[in-house]
């Protein structure tokens, strides 16, 4: 059976600027043949299943000839795969990706371009630079600035290029960077000229050095810039003092530990990159069904005989209503039950279920959902509270003081995470983290156990931001010191007190 290339171009670096259509290619291939510039994250998204070959190059490190990559290629798309060639940016602008497509041609095998944001023009704009501006730049030219070694001499028209268009953007320059600007000046284009060069464009690690063409070289040797970066040249540069913005989000240049259940992540990681932050995943927990569903499915089929139904967590909410489908059941089992949320959110994920809380109180733990109900419960009264097979006793045992008779039922379990912790208790040791994000009592266990014996070391050289003082509490109790507490105890709120605390707002 034949197979297909896919020639995919990754963008710049931000993995969110990936094409509808390159990710559904990566969604359905059989092998990802991928490069260094190509974000984990675009990865993730792969099935299972796929083959995955790391290719990457460096200017000076090539893991892969390039006619090793093009006979891969050929190979796989043979064994009747379908073949997605994942590189950064654009795999026509200096991706090499013309010679892959000849390869595929001469072999016989079908392949289709998808095209990727280059970051010949998206990093300038991350930047606050745009290429052309009315008035400054009418015109720009990208540029190789690494030419094939090989090639007897540079077949770059310096003497047209240095003053044939207003804009210039080198890609993979700043090695040659002492001879491209001796070229420019050398055919006329001003040593004063204003210039830019911008490393790891478009991802939080990005670090821009406004400098002049006559500067750039011994500018960069100082401040020590190493590739992957971008040279511009033009006045459009200066345009930087103005328009730029991603570099001045308010977390632009911290790098934040985020150790919630994968499953659940994504809403703290999306808020924390839109502030800026660059974001590390490492799930310290997993949830995972119970041992046995049996209690939870027999307390479902006793429904009737409850008069109240208590969720703690969104987890419980979700774990609850798939067994009650597994009963073949709905919402409209609870009628004649009422029903508490520990907070807001809990409480909106009931309502995507067709129930509306009859109490979510105004403290978001425990001890808050108790007080709530302190007027509600009369004794006798039946209470079912489904829920993690470990969690703090607090509020049963206060119903159970009620006079209240409280089944507690085991519906998911949280284990400890798939995490790294070797690679992860490197990066602490690095310093490389500036905040450690806790949003439960067992990411903090978890995440120790994870690190071992070293653990609270190497979580005390980060910052550590915590939901609620529960969780404080367990951060306290392990030899941790918390530097923020939320005063809301949702993820919304702990966004906000983190940005309070570097706003330098932030009171305990």
């Amino acid at each position: 059976m034949q197979g297909f290339v896919y020639l995919v171009g990754a963008g710049p670096g931000d993995y969110k600027l990936i094409t509808v259509k390159a990710l559904e290619c990566i969604r359905k291939a059989d092998t990802i043949v991928y490069d260094r510039l190509a974000d984990d994250r675009l990865l993730s998204a792969a099935r299972a299943d796929a083959e995955m070959i790391y290719v990457g190059k460096a200017s000076s490190d090539h893991t892969m000839r390039q006619e090793d990559i093009n006979r891969l290629l050929v190979d796989k798309a043979k064994e009747g795969k379908i073949v997605v060639r994942l590189k950064g940016g654009d795999p026509f602008v200096f991706g090499r990706g013309g010679e892959e497509a000849l390869a595929l041609v001469e072999s016989g095998v079908p392949f289709e371009v998808v095209p990727g944001v280059t970051s010949a023009i998206a990093v300038p704009a991350y930047a606050g630079i745009p290429v052309t501006h009315r008035g400054i730049a009418t015109s720009f030219a990208v540029v190789t600035g690494h030419e094939d070694p090989t090639k007897p001499e540079s077949t770059i028209r310096w003497d047209k290029l240095a003053t044939g268009a207003d804009t210039l953007v080198f890609l993979m320059g700043v090695e040659n960077l002492p001879q491209i600007t001796a070229k420019l000046i050398e055919h006329g284009r001003p040593a004063d000229t204003p210039a830019a060069v911008i490393r790891w464009g478009t991802k939080p690690e990005q670090r821009v050095l406004t400098t002049t063409l006559g500067q750039a070289a011994a500018d960069v040797a100082a401040a020590g810039l190493t590739p992957p970066a971008i040279f511009l040249v033009g006045h459009v540069a200066t345009l930087r003092d103005k328009l730029a913005w991603f570099d001045n989000k308010p977390l632009f240049g911290k790098k934040v530990l985020v150790t919630r259940a994968r499953e659940q992540a994504s809403q703290l990681t999306t808020r924390l990159e839109e502030l800026g932050a660059q974001v590390v995943e490492a799930p310290a927990i997993k949830i995972v069904p119970p041992e046995s569903y049996e209690p939870l499915d027999r307390a479902i089929a006793e429904l009737a005989t409850y008069q109240w139904l208590i969720f703690t967590s969104v987890n419980g909410v979700d774990a609850f209503f798939a067994r009650l489908d597994v009963a073949g059941l709905d919402s409209r089992a609870l009628a004649g039950v009422k029903v508490a949320a520990i907070g807001v959110v809990t409480a909106e994920r009931l309502q995507a279920h067709g129930i509306r809380a009859d109490i979510v109180p105004v403290q978001f733990v425990a001890e808050g959902v108790a007080s709530a109900l302190a007027g509600e419960i009369a004794p006798g009264m039946r209470v079912l509270i489904p829920r993690a097979l470990v969690a703090r006793d607090v509020l049963p045992e206060k119903l159970t003081e009620m006079g209240a008779q409280v089944q507690v039922v085991p519906a998911y379990r949280t284990v400890t995470g798939d995490t790294d912790g070797a690679v992860l208790a490197e990066q602490l040791a690095a310093g490389e983290i500036d905040l450690i994000t806790f949003t439960s009592s067992s990411t903090v266990t978890n995440l120790l156990s994870l690190l071992g014996s070293e653990g609270v070391a190497l979580i005390g050289k980060a910052k550590i931001a915590c939901i609620g003082p529960i969780t404080a509490a367990t951060c306290v109790e392990q030899g941790l010191t918390p530097a923020i507490i939320a005063k809301e105890y949702t993820i919304s709120g702990l966004i906000e007190t983190i940005l309070q605390y570097y706003r330098g707002e932030y009171h305990d």
